[in-house]
């Protein structure tokens, strides 16, 4: 027997209604995204009280609850499929990612076991294989599929505790830390707040940190470097996240080798630089490391959320990420949960693999350079404007700028925020106050970027005219 709410759900779905609604709201989105305003409007955001209701005691009819979440809020999102968005490194998504997510999405799959998705299985280890062969990494390289590089940091640490233990005849899966042989941490005063994120839930603890001092880009010098041992996990940073630079891999994976470390590379936005001909130079060497971090939704512009850490050591991933239970079915194929810590986790790699097979090798080259190319035009159309600096090498895709005192970067920022022709965020580089630039979207036109600095020149304006 159905109940009342089952009639109803079987009716939506049989008539396509709620679907067609839907699809006709996000036409309209996409319609309009690429010129309006890139953050909310105020009435938007005031509008967003609309949603401040009780839980309502019965179900309520599909086209209200589809029609509050358009009319309130689509105009409270932020334009980040849009060209002229650049804070916090956020990418775009392309159509193909979008379709290929919206499509995934109705099929609803969880790859945490063959069994379980035979077609997530399957693109699992297909776009594992590409990324190898992308990144030029060892042949042996497994891949985790997660929600992004704050969790890939975790993976990817966790294998190296695990290996590091366990080549001293410590299991930490049965034996735990305490009293466990001590792990050293080395890496640079401008590793990203998920690396420390990462190595305090594993236990590694932040005050045991070998602190590696930088250059003028945010790079670890190398001269600085403290001995390494076979207990030492380095971890080094492609992209750093205010300058874009790069660390020295030749030099210290070379070094990490012949001591026994394991070198974990951050590369969230960075590692991508290694699939472009005119930028793999920034990734010398990288494959010489142990594991790495990336994202797809920042520089390959995939839709949201979609992580990967790979590790050249596949034993050490899995016993870090083991999975048991009698209930469990493993298969002779890929069974997506012995790669990622967690078993219940949507199929990302659809769109994954959608994006990757749609550029090919010279799309992803072609998109990721011309981000490139639109950060150096950033720097070089603000340059030319009295009242600012560029304060980094403009490397990749980052641009640091400053204005005469952090009290006037502080008010531009706010103003350029406040303007919504586009948006970027603060950041604070050797002590000063910065605006920091991240140009990272697909459909970033040099008709954008102009606008952009356009923008910023009239915030200087409007903060001198303030004085």
């Amino acid at each position: 027997m159905k109940t009342n709410i089952q009639e109803q759900m079987f009716k939506e779905l049989s008539d396509k209604t709620v679907f067609n609604k839907a699809q006709n709201y996000a036409y309209g989105y996409i319609d309009n995204v690429f010129n309006r305003n890139v953050f909310p409007t105020e009435e938007a955001l005031d509008n967003l009280s609309n949603f401040d209701e009780e839980l309502p005691t019965s179900s309520a009819k599909v086209e209200e609850v589809l029609s509050q979440l358009n009319t309130y809020g689509s105009p409270a999102t932020v334009s980040t499929l849009g060209g002229r968005y650049f804070g916090f490194v956020i990418g775009s998504a392309l159509p193909i990612g979008l379709a290929a997510k919206h499509l995934a999405t109705y099929w609803d799959q969880v790859p945490a076991m063959h069994v379980l998705s035979p077609l997530g299985s399957k693109l699992e280890s297909v776009v594992e294989r590409w990324l190898v062969e992308l990144f030029n990494f060892p042949k042996r390289t497994s891949a985790g599929f997660v929600s992004g590089t704050s969790s890939a940091n975790l993976c990817g640490l966790a294998a190296a505790r695990y290996r590091i233990l366990k080549n001293q005849n410590w299991d930490i899966n049965k034996q735990g830390l305490f009293n466990a042989p001590k792990i050293r941490i080395v890496t640079g005063r401008q590793a990203h707040s998920t690396v420390l994120k990462a190595i305090g839930i594993l236990g590694l603890g932040h005050d045991t940190i070998e602190w590696v001092d930088v250059d003028n880009q945010g790079r670890i010098k190398v001269d600085a470097l403290p001995e390494l041992d076979c207990n030492t996990i380095v971890i080094l940073q492609a992209g750093n996240v205010n300058s874009g630079a790069f660390d020295d891999f030749e030099t210290i994976c070379a070094k990490a080798q012949i001591a026994g470390a394991w070198v974990h590379i951050d590369g969230a936005f960075g590692l991508w630089a290694g699939a472009v001909k005119q930028l793999k130079y920034l990734t010398s060497g990288i494959e010489k490391a142990n594991s790495w971090a990336v994202d797809g939704h920042k520089t390959l512009n995939t839709p949201y959320d979609c992580g990967i850490v790979l590790c050249e050591d596949s034993e050490a991933m899995t016993a870090a990420l083991h999975m048991t239970g009698s209930y469990i079915i493993e298969s002779t194929e890929r069974d997506g949960m012995f790669y990622t810590p967690e078993m219940s986790r949507r199929a990302r790699v659809i769109e994954l693999w959608a994006t990757l097979k749609y550029l090919g090798k010279n799309g992803i080259d072609e998109m990721i350079l011309n981000m490139h190319e639109r950060a150096k035009q950033f720097a070089n159309e603000i340059r030319a404007i009295q009242g600012f600096k560029v304060e980094n090498e403009v490397v990749f895709n980052q641009v640091i700028v400053r204005c005469e005192s952090d009290t006037i970067t502080e008010q531009v920022l706010k103003n350029v925020q406040e303007l919504r022709e586009c948006w970027a965020g603060g950041s604070v580089w050797f002590n000063h106050k910065v605006i920091r630039v991240s140009i990272c979207s697909w459909a970033t036109k040099t008709a954008d970027i102009s606008r952009s600095v356009n923008s910023f020149k009239k915030a200087l304006l409007i903060s001198k005219t303030n004085r």
